[in-house]
């Protein structure tokens, strides 16, 4: 049951494992830089992502008039169909390579994506089509994950595992805070804002959070020339001579090799992972559209209030990786793996809408009683000047499915916003322990890949389950998807263990 005993809890957030007599060690103090850097990375790349989510519909709506909640789902999903080509690459380039040279590359490409996004409002046609190529480049960029969980898994030892995976997290979980904060702080520079005359470029609230974005960028960059060095260990913490690695090979131990890695367990793990990650993307796309249809939120509202949202969910995940790394050491990883999902099903299972209260159709303040009468009502609207508001007449299904309270939605936030980040660590630091020593380059590529095709196919799924059937069949599949990994992580319960337990290193 406490396999997984392994952990440290007494590793600080962005600290280590080290005994005094170990921290005066180079090379230690190096591993631990590098490790700092690539948590940095990841932060960045959380930050990359989460500062235009909020804003990314509202500005397809002013670029595109014609645009719907469906090719929403295209865009959100082009981000994550660009890291899933991108992670299994940069995978395999960093198991042979220095992993400076993929970070670099992959970093640029995201630079320079975002500022593409920036400038996609200034062709006359087809700008919906140049913010979905903007966010599919954004996507590759982003495949470099792999390369961070590969270095990080690699460098650190068993006992030191979990702790760092947490650690991480929680840096990607300080990037969710800080991308939504900023885009709400910037959100005050309005839809028109400034213009730089001399270069073409319109600065506003939608185009400055990308902007920001490539700043970032350039930062991280710096940070990954400058500090990150190659570092990789065994399970016990002793130095291994890295593939990558070209300095001499001094004391380091080479690695195992001839020990065979347990595919199924493998094969589960990124089923899990594309689980989780498919139900996470599934919310964080469904939320502005959702918000604005049930609470008749304006663009600027939407943005404003979900970035408040997904600003405390990102705390209250924080606190979660804290509270993971403890519950890990006692009880196991496994059983937190199962307490997360359980608490993410309850999460989706508070949003089903009930009652009979239904929600405010655009431009109509009426009793959802006739189609003609909403259409009627929206043909004069559509003379004002003011923006339509509620759920729009096109959505048949906004009629007769009763409304989502905001005590639900805040609700299922808070449950999700404890489940998810706990699955999420758990099924990482799991399946960094079932490869083992071994380079997990590309194995991490898979991993990254089996995520992000989740989140290529989450935006899609639910943005045309929920356009054409509403909330209720959006939400009770993703129960029975939830459901389902349950099942499948029982049943596989006693092959997701460590590489070293499973061949008898280590006792379980």
């Amino acid at each position: 049951m406490s396999q997984f005993v392994d952990s440290d809890d007494t590793t600080p957030l962005l600290g280590d494992d080290a005994c005094s007599d170990d921290s005066q060690d180079e090379d230690y103090k190096s591993r631990w830089r590098s490790i700092r850097v690539m948590y940095f990375t990841m932060f960045l790349s959380s930050v990359g992502f989460t500062i235009v989510i909020t804003s990314l519909w509202p500005y397809l709506q002013r670029i595109d008039e014609s645009v719907n909640a469906s090719f929403l789902g295209w865009v959100v999903a082009a981000y994550s169909l660009g890291q899933m080509l991108a992670s299994p690459i940069f995978g395999l380039w960093s198991n042979h390579r220095r992993r400076m040279e993929p970070l670099v590359c992959s970093i640029l490409i995201n630079l320079s994506a975002n500022i593409y996004y920036a400038y996609a409002y200034l062709p006359t046609d087809n700008n919906r089509f140049h913010i979905l190529l903007s966010r599919a480049f954004v996507g590759f960029g982003a495949g470099n994950v792999a390369v961070v969980r590969s270095y990080v898994a690699g460098a650190t030892s068993l006992k030191e595992r979990t702790g760092a995976m947490a650690n991480m997290s929680a840096c990607q979980a300080l990037g969710f805070i800080l991308g939504p904060a900023l885009q709400a702080c910037l959100s005050f520079i309005g839809e028109n804002g400034v213009t730089v005359k001399f270069i073409d470029l319109q600065v506003n609230m939608y185009t400055a959070p990308a902007l920001l974005a490539a700043v970032f960028g350039v930062i991280n960059i710096l940070l990954v020339v400058f500090l990150l060095r190659e570092h990789r260990v065994d399970e016990h913490g002793r130095h291994l001579r890295a593939i990558n690695y070209t300095s001499e090979d001094g004391d380091y131990l080479h690695e195992e090799t001839e020990e065979s890695i347990d595919q199924v367990a493998v094969l589960t793990s990124n089923i899990l992972f594309f689980i989780v990650m498919f139900i996470f993307a599934v919310f964080e796309t469904i939320a502005t559209p959702l918000s604005m249809d049930m609470f008749a939120w304006t663009r600027k509202e939407a943005v404003l209030y979900n970035g408040i949202i997904i600003c405390c969910i990102g705390f209250e995940s924080i606190l979660v990786f804290l509270v993971v790394k403890v519950a890990s050491q006692r009880v196991g990883d496994r059983p937190v793996l199962l307490a997360g999902l359980a608490i993410i099903f309850c999460g989706f299972f508070i949003l089903l809408p009930w009652g009979n209260q239904y929600p405010k159709i655009q431009w109509a303040d009426i009793k959802n009683h006739s189609l003609v009468t909403q259409m009627s009502a929206a043909t004069l609207g559509s003379n004002s000047s003011l923006e339509p508001i509620g759920c729009p007449f096109q959505q048949t299904w906004c009629q007769y499915t009763p409304v989502i309270h905001l005590a639900q939605f805040i609700s299922s936030d808070f449950l999700i916003g404890i489940g998810y980040p706990a699955c999420n660590v758990m099924s990482y630091t799991l399946y960094s322990k079932i490869l083992g020593p071994k380079p997990q380059g590309v194995y991490m590529g898979w991993l990254t890949a089996s995520g992000s095709g989740a989140r290529t196919l989450g935006p899609v799924f639910v943005s045309q389950v929920y356009t054409i059937l509403g909330p209720r069949w959006a939400f009770s599949l993703i129960c029975g998807m939830v459901m389902g990994s349950i099942i499948l992580l029982a049943a596989l319960y006693h092959r997701l263990i460590a590489f070293s337990i499973r061949h008898g290193r280590t006792e379980g």
